[in-house]
């Protein structure tokens, strides 16, 4: 049966809310409908009841605001508000008190624009490529691939290392285990209680002694006084209060989620289409010659002469964007005809918002160039672009995200020709199985 069958649609006595789709479970409400496909759940809801709506989930208001516009408004009001929103959700996946998010929000946000920002990726650079080497190293010469999987395998540990140090680095099969565990049942982690998710809350609490021990060695460690500190560091003596392992899980887990989606979805789009593939060989090799064997080192500065590659990670995150964006509205707030009213949590999803054929002609299809090599200079995004979010709170680690799937794609194109044994997958969840042949320096034709 179609998802809309499963809706009791209520409307509230006040005529100025959105229509209110209860569900028929209380204060579970729509949550086991939205939860099986969310992206189709927002879609047809749409469709029924117009471009903005409440969902009942789980003892909350959601309201979805499906409009670019009304969606870049309540992103630059003063009437809602990210800390809000999102403050109960932080505390349920990575237990940070009330008292700690608050003290440290400021101080944790700034940080990360500070450290983060296009000016200062230099300082990650080198160890990002000498990390992705030793890690692309283990995949050996020829072999048939999940590409979700591969492409985690050589992320979790490059990140964990140039973020948190090389000689901190827990990644183990233990840990990658845990971790995917633990980052797959994050959406209902931060909404549910872990009586319910049990399997989910113990990945939790193993990672949460990790770092704990992790937090501890870096606070002990003193090379760092005579050198450069690496951001956690950085954030360690910033900390106020307890807690510390709670702030090392949540930085680690927000370092991968666009870097993993959005290393696998480049890979996946770029090699089902021949001709842009193609394209970008040719352009690997006037940087760095004939693809084969050798180590390159790709600098900072190399990825400004290689932009298709850019170019189609931003097209294949549009396409591809992950999780949603979400406020809290502190006031009533009007968005077309309608009052929200204070406690809603403000929903979008950057998924259908960049299917708007008004500001992405032709959505549906992968169209690197319309990210026209001007806009990739001005470190700008095109409008109604919103995988990073928006407003005063747009992602402070996009650029870092952005540097290490454009190294990670040259580093392995280069290296390897690939192969995909699966069809373009047609769903955001899906896995890619891919065919990755070794490339010998001499005889490059297979």
């Amino acid at each position: 049966g179609h998802v809309m069958e499963l809706f009791l649609p209520f409307y509230p006595r006040n005529p100025n809310s959105p229509p209110l789709i209860r569900g028929w479970i209380p204060w579970f409400g729509a949550a086991f409908q939205f939860g099986k496909a969310p992206l189709k759940f927002i879609e047809q809801a749409r469709i029924k009841y117009g471009p903005v709506f409440t969902v009942y989930i789980l003892g909350n208001r959601l309201t979805f605001v499906t409009e670019t516009e009304n969606v870049l408004e309540f992103l630059k009001s003063k009437e809602t508000d990210l800390d809000e929103a999102v403050q109960q959700a932080i505390q349920r996946t990575v237990s940070i008190s009330k008292e700690s998010f608050h003290q440290n929000r400021s101080m944790f946000f700034k940080l990360m624009v500070q450290q983060l920002n296009s000016s200062n990726l230099h300082q990650f650079s080198e160890t990002l490529c000498e990390e992705f080497h030793e890690h692309v190293e283990h995949l050996g010469k020829e072999g048939t691939e999940d590409l979700s999987d591969l492409v985690r395998r050589i992320v979790c540990p490059t990140v964990m290392k140039t973020l948190f140090g090389k000689s901190f680095c827990p990644i183990t099969e233990e840990f990658e285990r845990h971790f995917q565990n633990y980052d797959e049942g994050f959406e209902l982690g931060s909404q549910m209680p872990e009586f319910f998710l049990r399997n989910w809350a113990k990945s939790k609490a193993w990672l949460l002694n990790v770092f704990e021990r992790i937090a501890t060695d870096i606070k002990k460690d003193k090379s760092s006084e005579s050198g450069s500190k690496t951001l956690i560091q950085h954030v360690l003596d910033n900390l106020h209060g307890n807690g510390a392992s709670g702030y090392l899980l949540l930085l680690f887990w927000a370092s991968q989620i666009n870097a993993l989606s959005g290393a696998f979805w480049t890979l996946a789009f770029i090699l089902s289409n021949p001709s842009v593939y193609k394209n970008i060989m040719e352009d690997i090799g006037s940087v760095y010659g004939k693809a084969g064997e050798a180590k390159i080192e790709v600098f900072e500065d190399d990825l400004k002469k290689l932009p298709l590659i850019k170019q189609c990670i931003l097209e294949a995150l549009r396409l591809a964007a992950p999780g949603s964006i979400i406020r809290k509205a502190l006031k009533p707030l009007k968005v077309q005809n309608f009052v929200i009213p204070p406690g809603d949590f403000l929903m979008a999803s950057p998924y259908w918002l960049h299917r708007n054929p008004k500001y992405f002609p032709e959505p549906e299809v992968f169209k690197p160039d319309r990210w026209e090599e001007e806009t990739l200079k001005k470190n700008a995004f095109l409008d109604g672009y919103l995988v990073f979010g928006g407003g005063k709170h747009r992602c402070p680690g996009r650029w870092f995200a952005l540097m290490e799937i454009h190294m990670l794609v040259i580093i392995l194109l280069y290296k390897y020709q690939f192969t995909l044994l699966d069809p373009m997958p047609k769903q955001v969840t899906a896995n890619c199985i891919l065919h990755c042949q070794y490339l010998d320096l001499f005889s490059l034709d297979t």
